[in-house]
């Protein structure tokens, strides 16, 4: 059986390094668990040690994460990017990606990392709502970001645009209005982050004063199961839905509020797959007493079933079933009687069946 290619992303993360202040939601130190940037030894002991749990067929590319990468001193940005760029000529790593504000792009800074084996450039959008940039201290427009994300592009980069919901002055319209305008731009990946109250930042501030209520989980969910299946009609990669705790907040006191959950993008994926069978088995009239059996990808029967089954729990009870099934769709040929359903925003089909 052949190996599947895995692509890994080497983090290097240099907290708040390059930044010009702290963004109302923003403490890399509490988010990545460290307190200051790696040491060149430091970062060659990180890359040394990814690259030897990684399988020969793997791809990995050394990922510079936590602050904005080109609003660091070009000195020091030469010494990481040289550093990186060593494993890349030796054929360690397949390239470099890095993260920065929109803000801190330009033709100048673009032509420097042409000079590296940068691959990716993703960047930090958060919204493209001006209201909610000035709530969050952004300090650019929604204009300047649009220009930053066509720029990268313009210069052969492959773009990354990471994104925020539920920031101070955000809306669900506000929030899929962002998405829209983002799919305009026709990044090659996007990230979805719901906004967390972290210790120690601005946020909290105005949290505790009672100025600031962040999304329960459920509304997060609700949110990003609507936003995700935009990206996914685009042909948009998404790499990540909810904040990816690199260490800091393993510590649960380290987020003081908001949709914190360990599987977010499962319970996102879930709530897709729950909402596209509710629309399909309204479709069939009365089905009460029915026995129903769902046949999804065997990769899908997680996200199907619903954390817990509650997707299958809720089936059940909504339309009065007998029983639900979720079962893994090996079928090559299909029986006449099945109904075959397109899922094209997961790029997935699944069929229903009843007894």
């Amino acid at each position: 059986m052949m190996n599947k290619k895995k692509h890994i992303n080497i983090p290097i993360f240099i907290p708040h390094v390059g930044c010009p202040h702290d963004c109302i939601f923003c403490n890399q130190r509490r988010i990545s668990g460290q307190n200051k940037p790696s040491s060149l030894s430091q970062i060659h002991e990180i890359i040394n040690r990814h690259l030897e749990s990684a399988k020969p067929e793997d791809s990995c590319e050394i990922a510079f994460f936590g602050g904005s990468f080109t609003g660091i001193p070009a000195i020091e940005q030469e010494e990481y990017l040289k550093l990186a760029e060593s494993y890349v000529k030796r054929g360690f790593v397949s390239g470099i990606r890095l993260s920065t504000r929109p803000d801190y792009i330009n033709d100048k800074i673009l032509e420097f990392l042409k000079k590296y084996s940068v691959k990716v450039i993703e960047l930090g959008i958060q919204s493209l709502d001006m209201d909610v940039l000035k709530n969050s201290s952004r300090f650019y427009t929604p204009e300047e970001a649009i220009t930053a994300c066509n720029l990268v592009k313009q210069y052969g980069f492959s773009l990354g645009a990471q994104t925020m919901i539920g920031l101070p002055g955000d809306t669900f319209e506000k929030s899929q209005e962002t998405a829209k305008k983002i799919i305009s731009i026709k990044p090659d990946m996007v990230r979805i982050y719901p906004t967390l109250v972290i210790r120690d930042t601005g946020l909290e501030e105005i949290y505790a004063k009672g100025e600031y209520q962040p999304l329960s989980v459920d509304e997060a969910v609700l949110w990003c199961s609507k936003i995700t299946p935009m990206y996914d009609a685009a042909g948009i990669t998404i790499l990540r839905i909810g904040l990816h705790d690199a260490g800091g907040l393993q510590q649960k006191s380290d987020a003081v509020a908001g949709p914190v959950h360990p599987a977010f993008g499962e319970l996102v994926y879930s709530k897709i797959w729950l909402d596209k069978v509710i629309k399909e088995l309204s479709s069939y009239g009365s089905i009460e007493g029915k026995n129903l059996i769902i046949h999804v990808p065997p990769s899908e029967v997680s996200k199907a079933s619903g954390q817990h089954r509650s997707n299958i729990a809720f089936l059940k009870k909504h339309f009065n079933l007998s029983s639900v099934k979720i079962s893994p769709d090996n079928a090559k040929i299909l029986p006449d009687s099945v109904k075959i359903l397109p899922n094209k925003d997961m790029n997935k089909s699944f069929r229903i069946e009843f007894h």
